[in-house]
C-alpha cells in the first residue's frame, strides 16, 4: 500500500509548491480581513463565534458534545466560545426536551438576527471580490474548496497522534 510520501513523490512538485503558497496567502489574507464583510458590519464577528451561531442555525438545538463533535473541536472549547454567546444573549441554554437535566444551546431570535447581518455582509464582500466571475467559476471554485476543506478535515480526523515514548 503506498504511503503518503510515495503518493507526494508522483505529483509535479511546482503546481503543490504554487499550491501550498496560495494557501499560506489566503490564510494570512482571511485571517487579517477576517472574511468579515464590508459596511459596518465588517470584522464585527469573529470566526468561531460565526462558526457556532452558523452550526446552530443549521442543525438546530444542541448539546455542547454534539457541537463539538459536529465541529470537529473539543467540548471545552466549545463551551468556552460559547460562553460570551449567551452572555450577549446570541445563543441561549434551553432544558433538553427529552431529559430536563441535560442543557441543550440553542440560537436566540437576536442570535438569529444577527447572524443573518453577518451573513448579508459576507456575501456582499464575496460578489465584491468574485465581481469578474461567471457565475460557474464561481460555482466550480466553491465546489473545489468545499472539496479541499472536506480533505483536509479527514487527514485531521484519521492521521494518528504522537507515539508514546517505549517504556
Amino acid at each position: 500500500m503506498p504511503t503518503h510520501q510515495d503518493m507526494t513523490t508522483d505529483l509535479a512538485p511546482g503546481v503543490l509548491d504554487a499550491l501550498q503558497h496560495q494557501v499560506a496567502v489566503f490564510a494570512r489574507r482571511a485571517e487579517q480581513t477576517r472574511l468579515g464583510g464590508v459596511g459596518r458590519v465588517h470584522n464585527s464577528m469573529d470566526r468561531a463565534a460565526y462558526l457556532l451561531l452558523n452550526r446552530l442555525d443549521q442543525e438546530g438545538p444542541m448539546g455542547v458534545k454534539a457541537l463539538a463533535a459536529g465541529m470537529g473541536i473539543d467540548s471545552s472549547t466549545v463551551t468556552r466560545q460559547v460562553a460570551p454567546l449567551v452572555d450577549t444573549g446570541l445563543v441561549k441554554r434551553t432544558s433538553h426536551p427529552e431529559d430536563g437535566r441535560a442543557v441543550v444551546l440553542q440560537l436566540s431570535p437576536r442570535g438569529k438576527a444577527r447572524l443573518e447581518e453577518v451573513r448579508a455582509s459576507r456575501r456582499e464582500l464575496m460578489a465584491l471580490v468574485t465581481e469578474g466571475w461567471t457565475e460557474n467559476e464561481r460555482e466550480v471554485f466553491c465546489t473545489l474548496l468545499t472539496r479541499f476543506n472536506g480533505a483536509l478535515s479527514d487527514i485531521h480526523f484519521t492521521q494518528p497522534g504522537p507515539v508514546p515514548p517505549a517504556s
